[in-house]
């Protein structure tokens, strides 16, 4: 991974705004996470957040959702099945297939920022962190991790040292609050927010006192947009294209 990328200022995470999931068209024709979704997104200059977790092989996998029904039509877990056998499986009605992570990160090649959400499950996510860290030390391009998962988060010191790492949130209420407060012990470098809450005790502190970088998920419209540049941070947005006027 670019050492540039992984010890120097983030800005580039806050340069351009991301496209979630790549920039699909809400699966009409192109679908999330796959490779069309991903080349558009380069070609469009948008930085690209995605989601990874493990197959049943322990490679990652480029996926959102643990069960495979909703975006390839098959039944199963992607826990349970081989990543050669997810490889083959088609999302929607489109050609594009289940990609690895190897195969998404010599498709972007560093031409534009990615930000990996790392999906776990626990019981089937041993090695998520390190397998994610280990292709992106090969990586020569810009790259962050982030996650929901705190059993996550508390891994990234220790098995992906170096990577920007950040915390997907949500909420704004006091057991919210007081579990976003706790990651803090564990390196996070930034902060990727739900767009409603924001802004929120826990934003602002990253922003004002950490000098972290803030992101916001998943903005819809330009209003939501408008919101999150309000305070500073950038979109992950979805459904429409930020740069139009």
């Amino acid at each position: 991974m670019d050492d540039k990328a992984a010890n120097g200022p983030l800005d580039w995470l806050t340069a351009r705004p991301i496209a979630h999931r790549g920039l699909h068209d809400l699966n009409q024709a192109c679908w999330e996470n796959t490779a069309t979704a991903f080349s558009r997104a380069v070609a469009g200059n948008f930085s690209i957040e995605c989601d990874v977790m493990l197959a049943g092989d322990g490679v990652p996998v480029v996926f959102h959702d643990h069960e495979l029904k909703r975006l390839t039509g098959t039944k199963g877990l992607v826990s349970d099945t081989a990543s050669g056998d997810l490889t083959q499986l088609t999302i929607g009605k489109t050609a594009d297939t289940i990609p690895l992570l190897s195969d998404m990160l010599a498709l972007v090649d560093g031409r534009v920022p990615l930000i990996i959400e790392l999906k776990g499950k626990k019981g089937h996510d041993d090695g998520l962190v390190e397998a994610v860290a280990a292709a992106l030390g090969a990586y020569h391009g810009k790259a962050a991790i982030m996650s929901f998962d705190h059993h996550l988060v508390r891994k990234f010191p220790a098995e992906a040292p170096g990577i920007p790492a950040g915390l997907t949130a949500e909420g704004h209420d006091d057991a919210a609050m007081e579990a976003h407060f706790s990651m803090l012990a564990h390196g996070i470098s930034f902060v990727s927010y739900e767009v409603a809450a924001i802004p929120n005790r826990f934003t602002a502190f990253m922003q004002q006192q950490m000098r972290c970088p803030l992101i916001s998920w998943t903005v819809r419209d330009k209003p939501s947009a408008a919101l999150t540049w309000s305070h500073g941070g950038q979109i992950t947005f979805e459904g429409f294209n930020p740069d139009d006027e």
